[in-house]
């Protein structure tokens, strides 16, 4: 499958978007997933966790890919558009990025208990550096990427 790193949004939307999603009266199974050359560490929002909690801990995680890698690109993954699976393109990302020193790569998928058209599905791909950034984006960004 090909897979198009496309539909870039800053660090700001996506950050008001989770906040937004995690702030809504809505019923979200979440998941958060961020790898790098360390590991991967994975999260799930655990049936005995508030919404609250989840959140907190999102922001934690974002906190640490922030002090560490500053220079971010976030995908927004969406069904409608028939895009490729979070994952899909988070592996993808990780892989492309091997190159890079210390780039670390999360998903973030908030997907709607009961309405998918309230799912939030985002894609992180923190560089430690602009060039690597741009390097990525000239590279990658609206070319077909064989996942």
């Amino acid at each position: 499958m090909a897979i198009f790193f496309k539909t870039p949004i800053s660090e700001g939307a996506a950050l008001e978007m989770i906040e937004q999603a995690l702030t809504a009266d809505h019923e979200y199974d979440g998941y958060f997933n961020a790898a790098s050359d360390l590991g991967e560490t994975p999260l799930s929002w655990a049936p005995s966790m508030s919404a609250e909690e989840f959140h907190a801990l999102v922001r934690e995680m974002l906190q640490l890919a922030w002090d560490n890698a500053r220079f971010w690109i976030v995908y927004e993954r969406r069904e409608d558009r028939r895009d490729p699976d979070a994952t899909e393109i988070r592996n993808t990302a990780f892989r492309l990025t091997r190159g890079y020193n210390e780039v670390i790569v999360a998903s973030l998928s908030l997907l709607g208990k009961r309405d998918a058209l309230k799912d939030l599905e985002l894609v992180f791909v923190c560089f430690k550096e602009d060039f690597q950034r741009r390097n990525f984006r000239v590279r990658f960004e609206n070319k077909a990427i064989t996942s």
